[in-house]
């Protein structure tokens, strides 16, 4: 191991941050592994660490560098000094994760990504694969979500995945993580493409019902000056008022697959994204009596206006504003109750063309604890007929 300095410039100075890196020897040469970063250090803490690093020679009662080897093998001549390990007395310490890292590369397989990325990304002119380098990155957010450093400094030792997708610790660079997500934004309307054939043959899915959301993520970042950047301040989920942030917009099926997604900035209000969406799902799968799901804040009057008028129509379930539930309330008062469920009842409302439902909800007997045994009501507005609105509660 040793200590490495990358140097950045900004506002006019160089800022010089220091790593403990070690090398490790894969079929066409080296490579390196970050250990740990340790930051911006001054001259006295980069000896420190220098000197932690090394290996104390008692004789010579000086610290050096040592490469290991078999006891049984001739070290090299020249380059660092050897130290000779009996590989009969070792034992194991560290085993590696195998069982989660075949299954997902197995889904991975089934889904026919393998083939479509490869024909996709291709390889570099390193001989990198691409599409081995995103596999990777994907089974890492299936079993261990966490950051790309982690990836390249922890994670991929401590699996199989290396003798699974027949490759070396090349694959985990961290700067070859990064590069591969540059990759894959042009290929994404092909992406969906494939993905709608496959889920259609595999799961049998249907668009006929879809669910549609927002959320965010924030930056600890200043706000970038750059009037394209979409990172900009909104109206936070997580309550960081103080940061940056974007808007993802989200389409999926009622068994949770995506059918369509967007980046927005931070400042994106919700009751603007609807119509692009609806745009966005009508091009990519064609015109159809679907129905959309959504939050209350999400479509504006004017837009449900829209959707009951349009050809063929587009109908939605979407929470009503409550606001509104006093005006709905003596009508609502008058009609009777009908059981849906055996903890669920709701009353039906034809009003405007739109059909309100207030559902009420308990909690099965056997779980009525204190508060939770009070009934949850709730206001939704739909379009009939309410018959395909109820396909799916």
């Amino acid at each position: 191991m040793f200590l490495k300095c990358s140097k950045r410039r900004k506002n006019g100075k160089v800022h010089r941050s220091w790593s403990i890196v070690e090398n490790r020897r894969v079929g066409r040469g080296v490579v390196q592994r970050h250990v740990l970063y340790l930051g911006e250090i001054n001259d006295s803490q980069r000896v420190a660490w220098e000197k932690s690093i090394a290996v104390f020679d008692e004789q010579d009662h000086q610290t050096r560098q040592c490469a290991l080897f078999p006891q049984d093998r001739r070290p090299p001549v020249g380059g660092a000094p050897a130290v000779q390990v009996r590989l009969d007395q070792l034992r194991l310490a560290r085993p590696r994760t195998w069982g989660a890292c075949w299954l997902g590369d197995a889904l991975w397989r089934e889904l026919g990504l393998a083939e479509f990325f490869a024909a996709c990304l291709g390889r570099s002119r390193e001989g990198t694969e691409w599409e081995k380098v995103l596999r990777l990155l994907t089974l890492y957010r299936l079993l261990a979500p966490g950051s790309e450093w982690r990836l390249h400094r922890q994670w991929f030792a401590t699996t199989a995945l290396a003798d699974l997708l027949d490759v070396d610790a090349r694959i985990a660079q961290d700067d070859t993580l990064y590069r591969c997500l540059d990759l894959l934004l042009p290929h994404k309307e092909a992406l969906f493409t494939h993905l709608r054939q496959r889920w259609s043959d595999l799961f049998g899915a249907r668009y006929e019902v879809v669910l549609y959301d927002l959320t965010s993520t924030y930056f600890e970042c200043d706000a970038p000056a750059d009037p394209q950047d979409p990172r900009r301040f909104g109206y936070s989920r997580d309550r960081r008022s103080d940061c940056v942030q974007v808007i993802v917009a989200l389409v999926v099926t009622p068994e949770g697959l995506p059918l369509a997604y967007e980046m927005l900035p931070g400042n994106t209000a919700d009751k603007t994204t609807l119509r692009a969406m609806l745009a966005l799902i009508q091009k990519r799968y064609g015109s159809a009596e679907r129905i959309w799901v959504m939050d209350r804040g999400i479509p504006t009057e004017e837009v449900l206006a829209e959707l009951r008028q349009s050809q063929p129509p587009v109908r939605y379930l979407v929470g009503t504003p409550k606001g509104r539930l006093t005006k709905l309330e003596a009508a609502l008062a008058e009609r009777p109750w009908q059981t849906v469920r055996p903890h669920l009842r709701v009353k039906l409302l034809p009003q405007d063309g739109e059909l309100y439902v207030l559902a009420e909800s308990r909690a099965p007997d056997s779980q009525r604890t204190g508060d939770a045994a009070a009934p949850t009501e709730s206001l939704l507005a739909t379009t009939p007929p309410i018959e395909r609105a109820n396909t799916h509660p």
